[in-house]
């Protein structure tokens, strides 16, 4: 399918949402980035903007991409609403395409997962590419299907973290994995549902 299309799904998937007031970080992220010195940051596909949006209060400049105009819009406005606009740019970014400009000390991918076509190890590979020496690149993928996810296919698999890594194949000399692995949580969807989901957990720290 043609990124065209890739586009219209997720404005669509978005716009079908109420935007939400106060959209709260992915826990991966707060857990990996608490104690951090603040830099520069990448959130790709910033979705909602809680990832964005918690980093820019403790600091962090950030870049928050999304495919969907809807989301970049959304994320803006809300930004602007909290006066973070100096500290959030929220770009539109066809990741086939276009990646964002510059040196990073941090790049957070959270459920970077779509049914249309995407190279996921060149994208991620450019965004450790992207990073500043000591710099870190967190990938953090669905390892279960909770129940209000958009993708319900039964045959779905989740690749390990460790086959994530080997797919990116990244230069041990120049990258080394600090963190691979799979822990559960509670989580919580539409509607105040919860259910039990595995994330499956990748963190990447460059080297040299």
């Amino acid at each position: 399918m043609s990124t065209t299309d890739a586009a219209a799904f997720w404005d669509g998937v978005y716009a079908a949402r109420p935007a939400a007031a106060d959209p709260r970080p992915n826990d991966r992220l707060a857990e990996t980035v608490t104690g951090l010195p603040p830099g520069r940051a990448v959130d790709l596909g910033c979705g909602g903007g809680g990832d964005a949006l918690w980093l820019a209060r403790r600091g962090w400049h950030v870049t928050a991409v999304d495919i969907s105009a809807v989301a970049v819009e959304r994320l803006a406005g809300l930004a602007r609403s909290r006066g973070l606009d100096d500290l959030v740019a929220a770009e539109r970014h066809d990741l086939h395409e276009s990646f964002p400009q510059g040196r990073f000390d941090l790049i957070s991918a959270h459920y970077l997962h779509t049914s249309f076509d995407l190279d996921r190890a060149a994208v991620l590979r450019a965004a450790a590419h992207a990073l500043r020496p000591g710099g870190r690149l967190l990938v953090v993928d669905h390892g279960s299907t909770a129940p209000w996810s958009w993708n319900q296919d039964p045959d779905v698999r989740y690749p390990s973290p460790q086959e994530v890594a080997a797919d990116i194949d990244l230069p041990p000399e120049t990258w080394a994995v600090e963190r691979a692995d799979a822990p559960r949580r509670t989580a919580t969807g539409p509607g105040g549902r919860t259910a039990e989901v595995t994330d499956h957990v990748l963190l990447i720290r460059r080297t040299a």
